[in-house]
């Protein structure tokens, strides 16, 4: 700012005027000190008047630094309003007294949204206004539109601040559309990191799109259309290649078929946000499926060795066949419906769209039994089938373990499992499990909810995701 400041002083043109003013102004000033020197030096009473001017300038001191710390207040800040401090609001310069809380004092993370008009100093006003009421900006991602700016803000306020008065400093500097919600640790993570990170999770495992998606774009609900039904049956679901945009829904075509549909009812989408969340589905598309090929060897209480590992769409004849080889009853535990239906869910439970499937296989490769895990709103339901043979061995309560680490992992702050009340077996293992469960029943059917230790409150990024309704799951 320096550097251009002087080279634009010299080439102001040079004024002869000026420089003959400030001659004769330099001449007069010595010619008066000259007269007021020799009356003192030549006159009767010059070393009087001497010490007089030098007690009188003592006294005239002695008071007016007296008067400074008595009465000055706090030091002024003396640097220029052009400096970048003063331009964009030192939370120090300008804070009103009593607006926020001192150094230490209790603070509050929150990530506040608010257009803008696309404007100089728009977003200059809204950052003062927060200095002022010494509000810390973390970070700060803008939004661009047709008609304006979003500006999205990190923000550490004082705990005393409340967020109604935030948004009400916000609306009088200009902010419209202004959407407040409390944030944690997680979201000191830039946007960049923040995104590459999930982009890694997808390309490791096609069932963390879901996931991605929904701690990409905040709270949330995720719908994963299928493109035929159950029965074969187109529905009508599609969308164009490259996706579309309306508001507060966002439309991209699933790249195992149907549509997957994002929708955040209380804040429309950006473009910005929209061609992230395309790009993580465009990569998801690209890699093709693929599931982690991790497996974890297991010996039973009787000595016979399984195999634990994730399970997708390829293990649907497998599955197929262990349904062959259970029982009514078993199955009918399961899927709650007619047991000739069974084999048409396999499809809809392998797809790592709808959650995470582990099998269980025996040293020959035979595949005896499954556990899901299903995305189901803020829970996340669980389910599990064993073949018959090899029932009542521990592979169910080891299945029901891993499944809620799975669910830990996602973020998921409870599961639930339903059954019927008669399945002692899938109760057993709940209870195995040492979590706080609830119990609802309700014509012969049991729901089992378990509230998962070590999760914390549902922070800014938890959501909702929605499966197409299916009977029996």
């Amino acid at each position: 700012m320096t550097d251009v400041t002087s080279s634009k002083s010299a080439r102001r043109p040079h004024h002869w005027r000026r420089d003959l003013v400030e001659l004769a102004a330099l001449f007069t000033a010595v010619a008066v000190a000259d007269a007021v020197a020799n009356m003192i030096v030549h006159g009767p009473d010059g070393p009087i008047l001497l010490v007089a001017s030098a007690i009188a300038l003592a006294i005239t001191a002695a008071f007016h630094t007296w008067w400074s710390r008595h009465h000055g207040g706090h030091p002024v800040d003396a640097r220029p309003a052009d400096t970048p401090s003063g331009r964009w609001g030192d939370p120090r310069a300008g804070a009103e007294p009593g607006a926020g809380a001192e150094a230490g004092s209790a603070t509050t993370l929150w990530r506040m949204r608010a257009t803008v008009r696309d404007a100089p100093g728009s977003l200059a006003a809204l950052c003062t206004v927060l200095a002022r009421r010494r509000v810390d900006i973390l970070t700060l991602q803008t939004h661009p539109l047709a008609t304006g700016t979003v500006d999205e803000f990190l923000l550490r306020a004082p705990a005393s601040l409340p967020a109604r008065r935030l948004t009400d400093e916000i609306s009088r500097a200009g902010g419209s559309d202004i959407w407040i919600e409390r944030a944690d640790a997680h979201e000191l993570v830039d946007a960049p990191t923040r995104v590459l990170g999930l982009a890694t999770r997808t390309a490791l495992d096609a069932a963390e799109l879901p996931l991605a998606l929904r701690q990409l774009l905040g709270r949330c609900t995720i719908h994963s259309l299928p493109a035929t039904t159950l029965t074969g049956r187109p529905t009508g679901e599609n969308a164009p290649v490259e996706g579309v945009l309306e508001g507060t829904t966002m439309r991209m075509r699933d790249p195992n078929g149907g549509v997957i549909s994002v929708e955040r009812h209380h804040l429309p989408f950006t473009p910005a946000e929209f061609a992230r969340a395309r790009a993580l589905v465009e990569l998801d598309a690209r890699l093709g499926p693929r599931v982690p090929r991790g497996r974890d060897v297991l010996t039973l209480p009787e000595g016979n060795a399984i195999t634990v590992r994730r399970a997708d769409q390829s293990d649907v004849d497998a599955a197929s066949a262990m349904h062959e080889r259970c029982s009514d009853h078993t199955l009918g535990l399961r899927y709650h419906g007619p047991v000739d239906d069974t084999d048409r869910y396999l499809d809809h439970l392998l797809s790592p769209r709808h959650g995470r499937t582990l099998k269980v296989q025996t040293a020959s490769g035979r595949l005896v039994a499954l556990g899901h895990l299903l995305w189901d709103g803020d829970e996340t339901e669980v389910a599990l089938i064993v073949e018959d043979a090899w029932q009542r061995r521990g592979i169910g309560s080891e299945l029901l373990g891993r499944l809620i680490a799975l669910a830990v992992e996602a973020g998921s702050t409870s599961v639930y499992a339903v059954t019927q009340a008669s399945n002692t077996g899938m109760v057993a293992a709940m209870r195995g499990l040492g979590l706080p469960l609830d119990y609802q029943i309700e014509g012969g059917t049991l729901v089992v909810t378990a509230r998962l230790k070590g999760t914390d409150e549902a922070p800014y990024g938890t959501q909702e995701i929605a499966l197409p309704d299916q009977a029996g799951r």
